[in-house]
């Protein structure tokens, strides 16, 4: 598959707007996305459906893919991205046509629930997508300045990304030593787990399988790591990046039996691939941008992750 980049985004471009998951219950951080776009100097465009509400999903399916061929097709437009996540995206994917992404390739970012359009995207057309922050749930909601660097970094800089680094200087833990290069490839756990058996879930042969998760308790964990290990995705990898995985504790009340820490243990320690946990990534305020598709080195051995190429052009 050859792969392909965004161009990088420049001031005074355009920033589309789109929901492809759900609504925010506010309203008005929309807007204050809009605004601190445009005080950095670009313009933004909302698609036309926004702002609707469908139960859970921000309209229904024709109109939220109605927004993504809109914002591929109109040429000013050079980044979009998603106003939230929630649920609803992996609706959207056998009615996306992505010869048209294809053919006009450009920069798309959300997580959580994007990540099954990130997935199926970078899968169906070889673009480099972005699990990285969303407009209403982040530049709307007084963005942590290590989330806006570090952003801001990666969509607009052709140099090399580099060293990951966790903030406030907090180390990675290692669950297997070792070193592996691949192409980074995961997201949210849950969705990625629900592409299985779909044309959808991606070939893992060589890559960085990255995981975070949200609100899923350990044994649910359990079953989706076992999922996986069931489709054999650890053995066809060359390296795991585990991101935050943010109150995936037991509920209050029930009896106390595997943590968390228990059920990534028994997966992952002494696998033999090496893996470095505890990266600031996923469903935090403190949010690196991960692209996927791009080369990356993992070093167990050594406590660092490295993305050895730029992810624009």
């Amino acid at each position: 598959m050859k792969i392909i980049k965004p161009k990088k985004l420049e001031k005074g471009d355009v920033i589309g707007l789109v929901s492809p998951a759900s609504t925010p219950d506010d309203l008005s951080k929309i807007d204050k996305s809009v605004k601190y776009f445009e005080d950095l100097g670009y313009n933004v465009k909302v698609a036309h459906n926004v702002g609707r509400k469908n139960g859970y999903l921000a309209g229904d399916d024709d109109e939220r893919v109605e927004d993504i061929h809109e914002m591929f097709s109109d040429k000013s437009v050079k980044a979009i991205i998603s106003i939230r996540g929630g649920f609803g995206s992996s609706r959207l994917l056998d009615k996306i046509n992505y010869s048209l992404i294809k053919k006009n390739p450009k920069i798309f970012i959300g997580y959580s629930d994007l990540t099954a359009l990130n997935i199926a995207i970078f899968k169906k057309t070889g673009l480099i997508t972005f699990e990285g922050p969303m407009a209403a749930t982040d530049f709307g909601n007084d963005i942590d300045p290590y989330t806006e660097e570090w952003f801001w970094r990666i969509v607009s800089n052709k140099k090399k990304i580099g060293k990951v680094f966790n903030p406030d200087d907090e180390k990675f833990y290692k669950l297997s030593k070792g070193r592996g290069i691949g192409r980074i490839i995961g997201g949210n756990l849950s969705i990625l787990t629900s592409l299985a058996g779909t044309q959808y879930f991606p070939d893992f042969k060589d890559a960085i399988l990255l995981l975070e998760e949200i609100n899923e308790e350990p044994y649910r964990v359990d079953r989706m790591l076992n999922h996986l290990r069931l489709l054999n995705v650890y053995n066809k990898v060359n390296g795991i990046i585990l991101g935050r995985f943010v109150n995936c504790f037991q509920k209050a009340g029930e009896r106390d039996e595997r943590t968390l820490n228990t059920v990534i243990f028994d997966y992952f320690e002494n696998m033999g691939i090496p893996l470095i946990y505890n990266v600031s990534h996923g469903h935090v305020k403190k949010n690196f941008t991960l692209p996927i598709g791009i080369m990356a080195k993992v070093n167990a051995s050594r406590d660092f992750v490295e993305i050895t190429e730029s992810a624009v052009e």
